[in-house]
Order: C-alpha cells, then structure tokens, then sequence
C-alpha cells in the first residue's frame, strides 16, 4: 500500500468497457479482462476492507479475504454465505469512517459507478484505478472523463488492450 506511518488511504476501482458502460447483464464479468482481473485481485488483497453498494452485491459474488461492507437502504443480506459480509444503512462518507475504525485504514470501494461518482465528487478517494477494456458494456455508464478531471496527478498504462489508469487526488 502507499499508506505510511498509519496515514489513511481510500482507494476505488472500476472497469468499464470501451463504450464507458460498466456492466452488461447486470455483472462486470462483460466488461472484465485478464489483466483487468488479476490487478483488481492483487489490490483486493491488499487492503483492510471493501466497500460495496447493495446493487454491486446483488449482483456479483463476493467471498473475500477481507471484511466486506455493503452500504445499502435494504436489510436483505445477499452476502449471507461470506462471514465477513457487513450490511450497513449509512451515508458513504460515516461508511468509510466507521469501516477505518472497524477493520483498518486501508479501504477498497468497488462499487458501481453511482457510488464511485459521489466518493470522488465529495473528496472521499485518495487514489481510483480505472481499467478501459476493449469490451462494450451495456448498462450503468460511468463518466470518466469528469471523474478523471478532479484528480491532481493521472498515470496511464496500456497492457494487451486493456488501459489501466491511475488517479490520484490527494
């Protein structure tokens, strides 16, 4: 992680497909690639909590190796089968404070772009790893170029047709 001496770190992650759509069946598998895949699984890793919205986990499995919180308006656990599931009603910002609290100052948001958009915009995400394949998705477009444009420094990197781009905010 590029957290040092105990600093917080709020990292979110999305793939989204050439056309900027981030789903296509109700599920990121559309839109994914290899390489997408194994760097978002390598950082998954690497944190201390992930944090989901109820739509992501309703639609994408989630056993993790660390504790998962879903932030949603529905009291219906859908992570039932992972013992790390937490299911929280609470606004994403008190979400990200408590999980810090909670379980660790390294948090992972992967959610869909609604709430990845409200984390930027409200200046909750130090760092947001955007990976561009070169499939078409078909449903919750994700403006980038907006989300990209907030950021202080961006990092581009293209390996076997998927860009992998780097946002940093803080």
């Amino acid at each position: 992680m590029d957290c040092q001496n105990g600093a917080m770190t709020v990292i979110a992650t999305l793939v989204i497909g050439k056309n900027g759509f981030a789903t296509g069946a109700h599920s990121s598998h559309e839109v994914t690639s290899t390489e997408d895949r194994n760097r978002f699984l390598a950082l998954r890793k690497s944190v201390d909590c992930l944090l989901i919205g109820g739509s992501t986990a309703r639609n994408e499995p989630y056993l993790t190796p660390v504790p998962v919180v879903v932030i949603s308006r529905s009291s219906v656990n859908f992570l039932h089968a992972n013992p790390k599931a937490h299911w929280w009603n609470m606004e994403l910002s008190k979400a990200i404070a408590r999980a810090q609290v909670e379980f660790g100052n390294d948090i992972l948001i992967e959610a869909g772009p609604a709430i990845i958009s409200q984390a930027i915009k409200e200046d909750l995400v130090d760092r947001f790893e955007l990976s561009i394949t070169e499939n078409d998705g078909t449903e919750n477009y994700f403006d980038h170029a907006a989300a990209l444009s907030k950021a202080k420094e961006v990092k581009e990197e293209v390996i076997n047709g998927t860009t992998f781009i780097t946002a940093l905010y803080s």
